[in-house]
């Protein structure tokens, strides 16, 4: 028989490790949990099954894995993991690295869809939150009647502020259709003295911790509008200190844990108690030190009044007498010589309004304007006159008169016109010639 080579059981276990690892990796695998074993190390084990198979899961440092809350015997989860070959013992399990209750993933994009809509309504903006009354005397609560929230949020609401009014307006806060209980308590709270009850002040809404599924109703839309408008400024305490609900965010305050939204709506009675023993403390101080201040003024005033002699009691009162009469004398004569400007500058005005005063004004106004128009019309002339004298002269040295007395003469043709040129005439044409002191006619011969 011929040698077969093969391989050791490690080596197999290697590949089918890195077989898994490579070709399955991270993968989501939903089913239901069963024999749940939590071990002091902090690392949990658990079968994850369904109708036809289980697989082994292990939860490494579970506590600060996310969803570690879900797992729980029976409980159907989606578990987030890397497959991999255990290979001490030949077997196959599930790297737990979170895990889920079925539908929270739906759940989750419903979340995140509602919170973008309001969000972008304006419904999570700081300026709609309205600040908590510092000393309120009745408080709302809206809760189960039946839940451990609410008998923690008394406990201590009965230690920090005993003369507190608590109004309970009861509703359920887990299961189908409790969101419209929650909101409809909200509307009573906010209308509570119509119905007889006495009005809340500020209000505080809230519930126990619990899975996604278990505080979803405080994540639907018409209880996050019912907040909204309520009239009441409204803390919102739901879950534990981890659990985020779309009620957080529209709310005017958010508590991590309803016995944290009782600290916060009232202050400590021992802290009050301090403070007004401080404040009646101060107030004794303040008092005390006024009191001895006046006592000292008063031992001053009967010391100096009574040690003094009757005419020096009556010299302050007439010396104070005295100067009050000067001081209405000066102010009598203050106030006339006031008038009296008063009533000069009155009559200045008077007088330079006055319609004679005015006609007499535009009367010289007038006359100046009359003056300057005739001086400007003179000189204008003058200016005229001079222009044509010089014209003349002008007109004397280039016109035909002054020629003719320099020995020259102009002759005119038959037709009257300056004769130019011998092409004009003919023999026998009677011709006028003008000379400087009269004319001469004569006939052409040739």
């Amino acid at each position: 028989m011929s040698q077969v080579k093969a391989i050791s059981v490690t080596q197999l276990a290697r590949r089918i490790r890195n077989l898994l690892e490579i070709e399955v990796g991270d993968i989501w695998v939903e089913g239901e949990i069963s024999n749940v074993r939590k071990q002091g190390s902090g690392h949990w084990y658990f079968s994850l099954k369904d109708e036809s198979a289980q697989i082994s899961c292990a939860m490494f440092g579970a506590r600060s894995r996310q969803g570690h809350e879900v797992i729980a015997d029976g409980a159907q989860v989606q578990i987030f993991g890397e497959t991999s070959f255990y290979e001490a013992r030949g077997s196959t399990q599930l790297i737990v690295k979170k895990a889920q209750a079925v539908g929270v993933g739906d759940l989750q994009a419903r979340f995140e869809a509602l919170k973008r809509k309001l969000d972008q309504e304006g419904l999570f903006s700081q300026e709609r939150k309205r600040p908590l009354p510092g000393f309120p005397r009745v408080l709302g609560i809206v809760t189960s009647p039946t839940g451990a929230a609410l008998q923690d949020m008394k406990n201590v609401l009965s230690r920090r502020a005993p003369w507190l009014t608590v109004v309970l307006f009861p509703a359920a806060v887990q299961g189908k259709g409790a969101e419209r209980g929650i909101a409809h308590a909200i509307r009573r709270a906010g209308k509570a003295a119509e119905e007889g009850l006495p009005q809340p002040e500020v209000l505080i809404v809230g519930r126990g911790g619990g899975s996604l599924e278990d505080l979803w109703n405080f994540n639907e839309e018409v209880v996050a509008r019912a907040i909204a408008a309520s009239i009441v400024p409204v803390i919102s305490a739901v879950g534990h200190e981890i659990d985020f609900t779309i009620s957080d965010f529209v709310a005017d305050l958010r508590a991590p844990t309803p016995s944290a939204a009782a600290e916060l709506v009232v202050p400590d009675r021992k802290d009050l108690l301090d403070r007004l023993e401080s404040l009646g403390a101060r107030l004794s101080r303040v008092v005390r030190g006024r009191i001895d201040r006046l006592s000292d003024q008063l031992d001053y005033y009967e010391r100096g009044f009574f040690t003094q002699s009757s005419e020096r009691k009556l010299q302050q009162p007439i010396l104070r007498l005295k100067g009050l009469r000067r001081d209405f004398s000066n102010a009598i004569e203050e106030s006339v010589r006031v008038r009296e400007r008063l009533i000069h500058d009155y009559q200045a005005n008077w007088n330079r309004y006055h319609p004679r005063e005015m006609l007499k004004r535009r009367q010289e106004k007038l006359d100046g304007s009359q003056v300057e128009f005739l001086n400007a019309a003179t000189h204008a002339l003058e200016g005229q006159e001079t222009r044509i004298a010089g014209l003349s002269s002008l007109l004397q040295v280039l016109g035909p008169g002054s020629i003719l007395n320099r020995g020259f003469s102009i002759t005119f043709g038959p037709d009257g016109e300056i004769l130019k040129s011998t092409d004009e005439i003919s023999a026998g044409d009677e011709l006028t010639t003008q000379v400087s002191d009269g004319k001469i006619k004569s006939v052409v011969l040739e």
